[in-house]
């Protein structure tokens, strides 16, 4: 390449409704001295040229294929709906491109496991959208659990709120394909995976889990068609485990939104004081999260200011700032051969703890990680 900007090139851009419009987007053109936006390629050339012109995107790939031979496109950020991720991603790692694909990775752990293992042996850098993982809040919070402000960790519990597969979904073409479990795209993958993420981040891994998934809505009304959708996806995840560290965890996700909109409350217990993080929906990834705290002979809960150092990226909303955040990561770890954005692999252990969920839920035993 014949600049010091880093290439990308964005598969699954539609103005104004994707999250790589959302996010991608300003993400990238906020690091405007580290990355480039090389084009888009869409479904069709058609689609592609559409997305370029209303988001400003110079170049529209007349299709996936043009953009992975490209020269000038060094990454391939992939941002389409999880069926296709597997195709694109093992397409860009044949191209020699390295890869920010969104979580989830892929439908299902066997995906998954392959395309970490393709990604292994091409030796590019692929990075995992899960960026609740680098989210201010949640690294001040891993932090101080680090440096001993609870001091042992006793337990964590966790009761949110997915927002989706709440009984309607905005748009069937957008929303629809999230009430089939078989597409990958559901509640205890999306928020629930983001959020085992950032709780791994966190306190480490997970050793042991039992599990409830359950669909107590068995329809949703697609409110821009009026259409009665069946749903097989569950709206009631309910999880019970044992941290490596032996601490127990306890996570109940509930679909749909609160009456309240108080939609996170994740506390972590500790012998010598206790944490508490909350937000407006059970997505950590894409909200402003609070952190408040109690210790020793408190009798009430504080808030806990995020020092500055951990807001150093430019200063974006939340949704585009912990896009920002992992991108500026991986850039580090393209040019200096750092691993310090989430890779393949750690989103082939957050696969695994969901496969043991669904183990879990599906035999009614405990299940072993």
């Amino acid at each position: 390449m014949t600049t010091s900007s880093l290439n990308v090139g964005i598969v699954g851009l539609q103005p104004g409704r994707s999250w790589a419009a959302k996010a991608h987007v300003p993400a990238l053109r906020a690091l405007s001295g580290t990355y480039a936006i090389a084009g888009v390629a869409n479904t069709s050339a058609g689609s592609a040229q559409r997305a370029a012109a209303a988001t400003g995107v110079t170049r529209a790939f007349t299709s996936v294929a043009e953009l992975m031979s490209s020269p000038d496109v060094d990454i391939v950020a992939v941002t389409m709906k999880v069926p296709h991720h597997r195709e694109i991603v093992t397409a860009a790692l044949h191209a020699g491109k390295h890869v920010y694909c969104e979580w989830p990775l892929a439908n299902g752990l066997a995906e998954a496991e392959e395309l970490a293992a393709l990604a292994r042996n091409t030796g590019v850098v692929c990075v995992v959208g899960t960026q609740a993982v680098v989210a201010p809040e949640i690294e001040y919070v891993r932090q101080l659990v680090a440096d001993g402000f609870v001091g042992d960790v006793l337990s964590t519990s966790l009761v949110a709120r997915g927002l989706g597969w709440g009984g309607s979904i905005p748009d069937k073409q957008i929303s629809g394909y999230l009430l089939d479990r078989a597409h990958g795209a559901t509640m205890l993958t999306i928020p629930v995976g983001h959020t085992l993420a950032a709780l791994r981040a966190v306190l480490g891994d997970i050793a042991e889990v039992s599990a409830v998934l359950a669909t107590r809505r068995t329809t949703a009304i697609a409110e821009d068609t009026g259409e009665t959708l069946p749903v097989s996806a569950p709206d009631q995840v309910l999880v019970s485990g044992v941290l490596v560290g032996g601490a127990p965890v306890s996570i109940h996700y509930r679909g749909g939104t609160g009456r309240d909109h108080d939609g996170l409350a994740w506390e972590i217990n500790g012998t010598e004081g206790d944490l508490r993080i909350s937000g407006s929906s059970g997505h950590p990834q894409m909200i402003q999260l609070f952190v408040t705290a109690a210790r020793a002979n408190d009798t009430m809960f504080r808030p806990l200011e995020v020092p500055a150092s951990y807001r150093s990226e430019p200063q974006l909303d939340v949704v585009p700032g912990n896009v920002a955040r992992l991108y500026a990561r991986m850039a580090k770890d393209v040019r200096d051969g750092t691993r310090t954005a989430p890779t393949f692999d750690d989103a082939v252990t957050t696969h695994r703890v969901i496969a043991a969920i669904e183990r879990a839920a599906d035999t009614g035993t405990r299940a072993v990680l």
